[in-house]
Formats: C-alpha cells, structure tokens, sequence
C-alpha cells in the first residue's frame, strides 16, 4: 500500500566531513613521522563533565601530551599541538578520527600553515588509529577507572604521574622490553653513532 500510494521515507544528506586523505601510511620508521590524536571523556567527583586530549607519537609510542579540561575546541587542540612542536618539533602528519574538534576550520588553517598532513579514518573504525585506541585503553583501565577526580586540578595532578610511569618506565613488547622514553633515548644515541 505505502508503494502504491507513492509514499517514500524521505533520506537525509550525510553530514559534511572535512576534506583529507583516509590513507594510513603503512611503515612507521622514525620519530615524529606520525602523531595520533584522540579525546578520552571522564567526569569528576561532582558530575562536570571531564576531557581530556591525548597525543602519542606513533613510532615510539610516547605519550607526548595530555590536556586535560572541561571542554576542549579546536582552536585549543591548535594552540596545544603548537606548543607540543616547539619542544619536540614538527610531525610529518597527524592522524585523528573525524570528530568536531579535528575537522574544524582552526584546525584545516592550523594544519595548511604548518604544512603537516592530517590523515582522517573512516567513519567508525577506530582500528585505523590502534596506537592510540590502545593508549587510550589503558589510560582508561590504569588511570581513570581506579580514580575519583575532586577538581580538574587534581585530575591534571594525577593524570600527568600516570603519563610520567608510562613514558618513563612501562615496558612495550612491541619496543622489544624498553619503556617508550628508553627507546627514542636508544633511537636518538644509535643516530649519533652513525653520524659520528
């Protein structure tokens, strides 16, 4: 009947997505070659809602940043990776799934001013960023889910200790036993050997 009558459930255009590449490049080789990029969303002790930005460095799987605040835009994920540039300099690309923050127009200009590629997974495949689905996993289970935040003060304290033991002592297998920090300090002496 519904055929008949010339009835049809009117479709609804899919929402614009920023323009990028969805290539993710196979081999990982050097520091800095690739950043991944993700929120992870907790609450503190009173119900406020809690983000938290994380950044991690594909190679070495170094936690390279964690900003942690109520709200987070992209003007401010912009200012954060500038600031993250001028102490570790800059990535080759970036990797992020297509959330509001990522697509935004302060990020389109961040990135064409700094000439970095921003690379987008597909739609709801999170396995495209496993580097760091994986951290934030962890993050996840070790760190928030074994803690009640009090005050975004308190929150940024305790997430940073947490940070710290990973980068500094958390042994990968994948980095054959080292903890992230060992190996890019391993990387970095290896590469002084060979220019000398």
């Amino acid at each position: 009947m519904y055929k008949e009558a010339g009835l049809k459930v009117k479709r609804r255009g899919g929402r614009k997505r920023a323009l990028g590449s969805r290539i993710v490049p196979e081999v990982l080789c050097k520091p800095n070659q690739r950043w991944s990029l993700d929120f992870v969303s907790d609450a503190l002790a009173n119900g406020k809602r809690l983000r938290i930005l994380t950044i991690v460095d594909d190679f070495t799987r170094e936690n390279l940043k964690m900003v942690v605040d109520t709200s987070i835009n992209g003007v401010r994920v912009a200012r954060e990776l500038s600031e993250l540039m001028e102490i570790r300099g800059k990535p080759e690309c970036i990797l992020s799934d297509n959330g509001t923050e990522f697509t935004s127009n302060a990020i389109l200009k961040w990135s064409w001013d700094n000439k970095i590629s921003w690379k987008y997974i597909q739609p709801g495949k999170p396995m495209q960023n496993g580097y760091i689905e994986s951290f934030n996993g962890k993050l996840r289970d070790e760190c928030l889910n074994e803690n009640w935040f009090l005050s975004i003060r308190n929150a940024r304290s305790i997430i940073e200790k947490w940070r710290e033991d990973y980068n500094g002592y958390r042994p990968h297998t994948s980095l054959k036993g080292l903890s992230p920090e060992q190996f890019a300090r391993n990387l970095q002496e290896n590469n002084k050997k060979l220019i000398a």
